[in-house]
């Protein structure tokens, strides 16, 4: 079997319209810092498609993707006429030589996760059977933004309400202000709920010590990213004096060889990845933690709006948690359905378990989806 094309298909939503970040002074901070808030915008909403194409007919496809159409023409110069059962050669020369083709890291995941969707069609086999299952189903965490302390137990009631049983919140209000709020939502919800603490920057390290400290006396799970992760040398500090797990690779999960450093040079307790850089790429993140006693831990949906992380969530031994970011359970659904993909999967009882047909399972609306192609390169 040879891989004879690449397509890159750009949808657009009949009424859904982009958004953008906007900039924002965080308030009540000690130092100068910044968050973001959400601009409408008129534009038409964007989705790109890639599909990897061979000359027996199978073809990969996975939807969102953040390649571009320049980045799909050097992936054509590259593997056309490659064996897409050669996953690793394939991804060994892209990683090897991204640096002189001069594109970010992890820039062609989605490339390789059409190559594991090839490999199951093949197969007719799941992903999920071909790397080898842990678990049926998978544990999901609600997360949402920043909220007062009636938002965020409102939210965490809803996530109640579809089985979750545990919240990840998200604040920008410092270290002072954090400490009384971690507490209040500790009480409200009780000692056998799981609970994630994210400040998004937000810290400096006397801050991200203090509010670890408090963390570790009300039994949370683990404390993400409270500082500025090029700052090595404090999230070092960090690690040694707290217990609690700290997890701090998130804007650097895109890169394998930089995370796989922060975790061997002791300024990160657990890995961030997400699939949406490669499954290969994902996995080997994943060994390397297990073999340092760690976990990884899997950021949003992953692709194919839901499916790839829970494929790889349930293959994964060191890993606790999806991450979702709805109250509503059918979101990954219903958001799949209006591009075209039928099966996104739902949260039911608190978890997630992707479907079991070959590839990565998903089931296109293939009229639909092809009515929202406005350009293909």
């Amino acid at each position: 079997m040879k891989i004879t094309d690449i397509k890159l298909h750009i949808l657009e939503h009949p009424s859904w319209t982009q958004s953008r970040h906007r900039l924002v002074q965080a308030p009540g901070l000690r130092r100068i810092q910044y968050t973001h808030q959400s601009m409408a915008t008129t534009a038409p909403q964007r989705l790109h498609v890639i599909e990897v194409e061979t000359d027996e007919g199978v073809m990969g496809r996975v939807a969102p993707t953040s390649i571009t159409p320049e980045q799909a023409e050097i992936l054509k110069a590259h593997v056309i006429g490659e064996d897409p059962f050669h996953r690793e050669r394939l991804y060994q020369i892209l990683h090897k030589g991204t640096r002189w083709v001069y594109q970010q890291p992890g820039w062609f995941g989605e490339f390789d996760n059409c190559l594991w969707d090839i490999a199951g069609k093949v197969a007719g086999l799941p992903v999920h059977a071909l790397v080898g299952r842990v678990r049926e189903r998978f544990s999901v965490y609600l997360t949402g933004g920043d909220m007062d302390l009636p938002g965020y137990l409102d939210h965490i009631e809803a996530g109640r309400s579809f089985g979750v049983n545990a919240y990840k919140l998200h604040t920008y209000k410092g270290g002072k202000a954090d400490i009384p709020l971690l507490t209040a939502v500790r009480k409200a919800v009780g000692d056998d709920y799981d609970l994630l603490n994210d400040p998004v920057c937000s810290y400096d390290l006397r801050e991200a010590i203090e509010v670890g400290r408090v963390m570790e006396e009300l039994d949370f799970v683990w404390l993400e990213e409270p500082m500025h992760e090029q700052k090595m040398n404090l999230y070092r500090e960090l690690c040694r004096v707290l217990t609690i797990p700290v997890m701090a690779t998130e804007r650097l999960m895109h890169d394998v060889d930089l995370t796989a450093q922060w975790l061997i040079q002791g300024a990160s307790d657990r890995l961030r990845a997400r699939a949406t850089f490669g499954l290969t790429q994902a996995l080997k993140l994943a060994h390397l933690a297990e073999l340092h006693g760690t976990n990884v831990e899997l950021n949003g949906p992953g692709g194919l709006f839901g499916l790839v992380h829970a494929h790889l969530g349930c293959c994964i031994d060191n890993t606790d948690y999806y991450e979702h970011s709805s109250a509503d359970p059918r979101r990954n659904h219903t958001e799949g359905e209006e591009w075209g993909m039928i099966n996104g999967p739902l949260i039911e009882d608190g978890h997630i378990a992707p479907p079991d047909g070959p590839g990565w399972g998903a089931v296109w609306d293939e009229e639909r989806l092809r009515s929202l192609i406005v350009a293909t390169h």
